[in-house]
């Protein structure tokens, strides 16, 4: 069985309620109906409903009437969300005219549902831009308690081909972050480390803090700064398996770990790989999707109170039903 396949398995059963904001695309509709069928949560669409509707027919779709579905312009919640979205945002000059067109925007509307736990995440990202999704998940279910700092982690299962097919890794940050400081850095690498126990409960983190240096081969500002990361991580999290800075190889390949890191709890051994900005992290994931033609899941989001998470533009039916299996795993855990 795969990964995803027990992923699957486990999601079905405590599927959570996962809010689909873009139910006017026909990627969505079909993932939806097939997420229904299959267990593996409870989906929720917003937007108009005669919209939708004109959808379905267009994708061939058909979908259960009990798949619940709210119409921001004529929901019982619309009002007072209305006047609630106008409390978190006065401060920064919203007008209660401006509130309420915001919470017409199915995007904005789902994250309410979430904040005010009538849903367990959210799902967006197949028809708008990223920042979208971002800005509707900080402005409406914020950050988690003791969280400053939102980011992203994306799920690389390698194939069946690969020498490390059935080790799936973590990579971050490769969505948010375009350059951390060292505490940014460190808390990414300590919540990255809290999403893999929530997807993995029986195997233990055990985190590279990635570098072009290994354990001081080479001398630069941007190496101390990863160095700097991983002494506050492990200051602020002293159980966690954690080692840097490591060089890729030294971090994943066991042989080379000997002669790199000797001694390192972590060299050789790494299932999640913290990269130290934002164009390191980004192309080193598409490289790996790519080149060695691992599947690519994600990104999700860490860092917020309940989980809202991201698609791609061009994600794929099956990329968002997989996307829903994680979610519902990780909305178990926050």
């Amino acid at each position: 069985m795969s990964i995803l396949e027990i992923f699957r398995t486990r999601a079905k059963r405590q599927p959570k309620k996962i809010v689909f904001p873009e139910a006017q695309d026909a990627r969505i509709l079909q993932a939806v109906r097939r997420i229904h069928e299959a267990g593996v949560a409870r989906p929720i669409l917003v937007g108009s409903k005669g919209a939708i509707a004109t959808a379905c027919s267009r994708a061939g779709v058909t979908l259960d009437p009990a798949i619940p579905l709210y119409d921001p312009a004529s929901a019982s919640e619309t009002d007072s969300f209305i006047a609630e979205y106008y409390q978190l945002r006065k401060a920064k000059g919203m007008t209660q005219a401006q509130a309420r067109l915001e919470i017409r925007r199915p995007l904005v509307f789902g994250a309410m549902l979430v904040r005010n736990q009538l849903a367990d995440a959210c799902i967006a990202g197949a028809a708008c831009p990223t920042s979208d999704t971002i800005r509707a998940a900080l402005r409406c279910v914020g950050t988690a308690i003791g969280s400053k700092l939102l980011s992203s982690f994306f799920l690389m299962v390698p194939p069946e081909s690969s020498p490390f097919a059935g080790s799936p890794l973590l990579f971050a940050d490769c969505a948010v972050n375009p350059e951390p400081t060292p505490p940014q850095l460190a808390q990414i690498a300590i919540q990255t480390a809290a999403s893999f126990r929530a997807l993995f409960p029986d195997a233990e983190p055990c985190v590279a803090m990635l570098s072009f240096s290994t354990k001081g081969s080479a001398s630069h500002p941007k190496v101390d700064l990863v160095r700097e990361a991983a002494r506050i991580a492990a200051q602020k999290a002293p159980r966690l398996v954690l080692d840097g800075e490591l060089q890729l190889d030294a971090a994943i390949v066991e042989s080379i770990a000997h002669s790199k890191a000797p001694g390192s709890l972590v060299a050789g051994r790494a299932n999640i790989l913290i990269f130290p900005d934002l164009s390191a992290g980004n192309i080193g994931y598409k490289l790996v999707q790519r080149f060695a033609r691992a599947e690519a899941i994600g990104p999700f989001f860490q860092g917020l109170a309940a989980p809202v998470n991201d698609l791609s533009r061009g994600c794929s039916v099956s990329d968002i039903f997989d996307t829903a299996a994680v979610t519902s795993l990780l909305a178990a855990k926050s």
